[in-house]
């Protein structure tokens, strides 16, 4: 019979001492992986989408989506720097909502991370292969479209997927080097648009300011939400973090903040610099707003710095993903097979060969307005539960230590929830019945596999084998 089975905070450190990752990243590492996890096709792809459902009501739309995330990311910092391993939103659900939950919320982030990758991934194709057809060396359509656009697959897609993966393998420390310097491009690219476009901005082109009212400008935050999907992933990175009590808060927070005014600048300067209505369907929002204002090689550039710097993102989210599979199998919620470590590189190879198959699959079949969409649900209910998680553990075990306070923990931590249902159920019908399909065929799993091995089972510890 399936119960609630908690796994004590103890159990867990204790249980990560024993097969570790290696503690190599700092505070700026971390805030320049989640500011790598988070720009990236939200802002290069989505922002034409999300004008289309709220017109310049796009700027309250990041805002609102900006908000969410920050009091999530409060309650994820405070249980972070109490619970410095690997795991996040799966680790916290199991030390405080039980098993079953835990399992659900590691089942669900599979959506966030890999998922979100092969969306991201997809977007990166397009601005690829327009590159490519700008200097004759395009590729046949049918090798960059999946079968919904007639096409075979898109193999531009999992190409750069199968890229990250690999540089992944060869280590986290190489992995964020390279990332660094990649959000740095992207960040002097988007500094570029802000200051160009703002000169330009008409005070007219934001009237009306929400041409569908209110519920249009919650279409469209439920959509960008994906924009800041990945944030989170910094708390993956606890057990491969130096001071993880004070970096990982300060990775969490400090990249939302820096991202979110990024997303309302720039927006600002997308629907202020012309009418928003010319945004509609294009793949290249700001690039585009760059050749209407006449400056044709920072339109240029911008698309360069999509193509460059957007694997960053998908970097986070691999990143995140085998690390959520890492400590599952590590708790024996999956094959043993997926806690190996790379002897030479220390890093989970095998998990991660796996998680680049999975991704490559998705990106090079499926439509990327569906993969974001259904990603962002598997976002929301892991926040959700965090959330939910920081008050219950607030008040079952208020004397336990805690490196970072989640301030005004009992307004934060409801306020979450409530926004993350808003969001949830601003989302398109057909993708919220795939989530709850999904979460189905996640608890079969967990019925038929996970709940039989756990360590938990009839009171095990962790340090007994599962039968």
């Amino acid at each position: 019979m399936m119960n609630w089975r908690v796994k004590p905070l103890e159990q867990i450190i204790e249980g990560a001492g024993r097969k570790s990752l290696h503690r190599s990243l700092g505070a700026f590492q971390l805030t320049m992986l989640g500011i790598g996890a988070i720009i990236g096709t939200g802002i290069f792809v989505l922002t034409a989408v999300g004008a289309e459902r709220a017109g310049p009501g796009l700027m309250l739309s990041f805002i609102i989506a900006g908000t969410v995330c920050g009091f999530a990311a409060l309650a994820y910092s405070e249980l972070a720097a109490m619970v410095p391993v690997a795991g996040s939103a799966y680790t916290y659900s199991y030390a405080v909502l039980g098993e079953i939950v835990a399992w659900l919320v590691g089942w669900c982030l599979i959506l966030e991370y890999a998922v979100a990758a092969a969306a991201v991934a997809v977007g990166w194709s397009g601005y690829a292969v327009g590159f490519l057809n700008s200097v004759g060396m395009g590729l046949p359509h049918v090798l960059t479209v999946g079968p919904h656009a007639g096409g075979i697959i898109n193999l531009p897609a999992v190409f750069i997927t199968v890229v990250v993966s690999a540089l992944l393998i060869i280590g986290t420390r190489e992995s964020a080097f390279v990332n660094a310097v990649l959000v740095a491009l992207k960040i002097v690219a988007l500094v570029a648009f802000i200051v160009l476009a703002g000169p330009h901005i008409e005070p007219a082109n934001f009237q009306p300011f929400m041409p569908l009212g209110f519920s249009g400008v919650m279409a469209a935050a439920a959509l960008i939400f994906f924009a800041y999907v990945g944030f989170d992933a910094v708390s993956t990175a606890a057990e491969e973090t130096k001071d993880p009590n004070r970096n990982v808060p300060i990775g969490l927070i400090g990249s939302l903040v820096v991202c979110t005014l990024f997303y309302v600048l720039v927006t600002a300067g997308a629907v202020g610099a012309m009418p928003w209505q010319q945004l509609i369907g294009n793949a290249e929002p700001l690039a585009h707003v760059m050749r209407v204002l006449g400056y044709n090689s920072a339109a240029q550039l911008i698309g360069a710095a999509a193509i460059i710097a957007m694997p960053t993102v998908i970097l986070m989210m691999l990143f995140g993903q085998t690390r959520i599979f890492f400590v599952m199998a590590r708790d024996r919620m999956l094959p043993d097979f997926f806690a190996q470590v790379h002897p030479r590189f220390k890093t989970p190879h095998i998990v991660t060969m796996m998680t680049c198959v999975f991704v490559s699959a998705v990106a090079g079949f499926f439509r990327v307005d569906e993969i974001a969409e259904l990603s962002n649900t598997g976002t929301l209910f892991a926040f959700i539960c965090v959330s939910i998680g920081v008050v219950v553990l607030r008040y079952t075990q208020p004397e336990r230590h805690r490196p970072f306070h989640c301030p005004a923990v009992w307004v934060v931590g409801p306020a979450s929830v409530i926004g993350c249902l808003y969001l949830f159920i601003s989302l398109p019908l057909h993708t919220i019945e795939r989530f709850f399909i999904w979460v189905a065929i996640g608890a079969v799993v967990y019925a038929l596999y996970g709940y039989r091995r756990s360590p938990l089972r009839d009171g095990a510890s962790a340090s007994e084998p599962a039968a």
